[in-house]
């Protein structure tokens, strides 16, 4: 398969694959043990990183109990913004590199984790330069030889999985498009997935967790398989963390996606159904381990843009000063266009994913898988009141060619799309985005 160098791979495509998930821990009050984890790796000063909104909410205050209750030092840095920037970013780097910290705790949704994880990396390289880790072609996407601190995230919300993987995304302000960080060094130590913590989602922030938890799940399934992704590495340090379908991440989301079916709208609609959010934490962390490894792709890809040129729109449920649509609303809005283009290239998986969510397609033919699945999508959608497409988030046919443009240097994920795309083709699935009903 591989040349006998040792160095070259012999074909063009890549010929294997690689799972990796941070050690996950469940259960219902398990924060409390948060102190003795910290206690055992022998640190002697924690960065406990979270938001100004969580820092007054029991979750955090179920942190600090445990830190001094097992007389754990730290210092908290709660300036976390919500949907970062790289100003944001480099705020809590600078942070971080001020002190002498030897572990790092991070309480909050993605934004908190890919903030905390940002602020490791760069404190742990101080002579690197920001654009160095940063993914290509925004940055140069250097791989990160260094060794991390121990960081342990205690998630907040059910959608990002960013305790699972080695992932930091983040808004880029001079282009208007997220980018984001990609290695596996940038992985927690430990993802304490307490149930509990959940329960203080507003339904809206609900919500939208629940639909990038149903985009990771869809777009992993549904990449391009690992044997077509090029380049085969020179070298398995340079083997990407998304590195398309594969047998393991396979099973990962299917279960997610059943996870999501039977629960999403119950955790939306019910704050106080411990089962149904409990269960969509856990969905979050199945569908991490899914894409951590096998990635994402259009869906993604085209709600960097989506989220990075908001104008005046103000999600509801989150308590920010700035204009936001959330990442999971950013996604999900243009998954029944995405999911209509990619289904001709594997119209099986696009099936059994409309099947598992709910739709019957025993007499569908594999022409029209798409479109069920499409259709399946916007019922889900519009059951859970969902804003009626982008034009509904403030945005019109003059802004497609500002969308398109943020989309294309998004080619770490939307490489992965099983069906290749042409900036016309981007064009016209903004267009058919703009409503959804």
């Amino acid at each position: 398969m591989c040349s006998g160098t040792g160095h070259t791979c012999g074909r063009k495509t890549d010929y294997a694959f690689e799972m990796a998930c941070s050690n996950i821990r469940y259960g219902e009050g398990v924060t409390r043990e948060i102190g003795m984890d910290l206690q055992n790796l022998s640190v002697r000063n924690v960065c406990l990183m979270t938001d100004s909104n969580l820092s007054r909410l029991p979750p955090v205050t179920a942190v600090l109990d445990s830190l001094a209750r097992h007389g754990v030092k730290y210092e908290c840095y709660d300036k976390v913004r919500v949907e970062p920037t790289d100003s944001s970013f480099k705020a809590a780097i600078d942070f971080a590199k001020k002190r002498d910290f030897d572990a790092y705790v991070a309480v909050g949704g993605g934004s908190v984790i890919d903030t905390c994880k940002a602020a490791n990396l760069y404190a742990c390289h101080p002579t690197a330069d920001f654009l160095d880790f940063v993914n290509a072609p925004i940055g140069k996407g250097k791989p990160v030889t260094g060794t991390l601190k121990p960081l342990i995230a205690v998630p907040t919300t059910a959608g990002t999985g960013s305790e699972t993987t080695g992932v930091a995304i983040f808004d880029f302000e001079d282009l208007k498009a997220k980018t984001g960080i990609a290695s596996r060094s940038l992985r927690p130590t430990l993802g304490m997935v307490d149930p509990l913590h959940t329960l203080h989602m507003p339904a809206r922030v609900a919500a939208n967790s629940g639909f990038d938890v149903l985009c990771h799940a869809l777009e992993s399934y549904t990449a391009l398989p690992y044997t077509m992704r090029s380049p085969c590495p020179t070298n398995p340090i340079n083997r990407p963390a998304y590195q398309g379908s594969n047998p393991v991440s396979d099973v990962w989301a299917k279960h997610a996606l059943r996870m999501v079916a039977k629960y999403l709208k119950r955790a939306v609609r019910d704050p106080d159904d411990v089962e149904a959010r409990s269960s969509m934490h856990l969905a979050s962390v199945f569908a991490g381990i899914g894409f951590g490894n096998a990635g994402v792709h259009l869906c993604h890809g085209m709600s960097y843009p989506i989220a990075g040129n908001v104008k005046t729109h103000k999600a509801k449920g989150y308590s920010v000063d700035h204009s936001l649509v959330p990442h999971g609303l950013s996604v999900v809005l243009t998954s029944p266009a995405v999911f209509a283009f990619t289904a001709s290239m594997c119209p099986e998986r696009h099936l059994e994913a409309a099947e598992i969510l709910g739709a019957d397609v025993r007499n569908v033919k594999a022409a029209d898988a798409g479109s069920v699945l499409a259709d399946t999508l916007r019922k889900i959608l519009f059951d859970l009141e969902v804003e009626d497409g982008l034009a509904a988030v403030g945005y019109s046919k003059e802004d497609i060619p500002a969308l398109v443009k943020g989309t294309i240097p998004q080619e770490r994920v939307t490489k992965l799309a099983p069906r290749s795309h042409t900036e016309e083709d981007l064009t016209e699935l903004f267009a058919a985005s703009m409503k959804l009903f």
